[in-house]
């Protein structure tokens, strides 16, 4: 059974940019692709990092601590040192009204070996 909550305006949050939001108690980090919305779990399955202060590259979002990134659209690791991946929410708008389903939380099923596919290079951001 879905259970939307609002948790932002439309003119909250701009394109290219994340936020972290509340839904009923639950920190979540909602992204904004090009004004389509995205959000997901706050929380870096690496360290625990919060991702809705960290920053949109592409179509991923980068946890501030140790530069793990996660896909926003579907919560996968693109970027190590994390390797589990986050959950996402479906979000909708109505209005001006940004609205998450907090019941629909969903998990990406990632293997090790697509995780290390995606391994950082040297030079790119957040290495070391």
């Amino acid at each position: 059974m879905s259970e939307f909550v609002e948790v932002a305006k439309v003119g909250d949050l701009p394109p290219g940019q994340v936020r972290v939001v509340m839904a009923k108690g639950k920190r979540l980090a909602l992204a904004n692709l090009g004004g389509q919305l995205f959000a997901l779990d706050d929380i870096c399955t690496h360290d625990g990092g919060p991702l809705g202060e960290g920053e949109i590259l592409d179509e991923s979002v980068e946890c501030p601590r140790h530069g793990a990134r996660f896909d926003v659209r579907t919560g996968r690791v693109v970027a190590l040192p994390a390797v589990r991946p986050v959950a996402v929410y479906h979000v909708r708008v109505e209005g001006e009204k940004v609205l998450v389903d907090i019941a629909s939380r969903s998990l990406a099923q990632q293997s090790a070996a697509d995780v290390l596919a995606h391994r950082r290079r040297p030079g790119q951001a957040g290495a070391g």
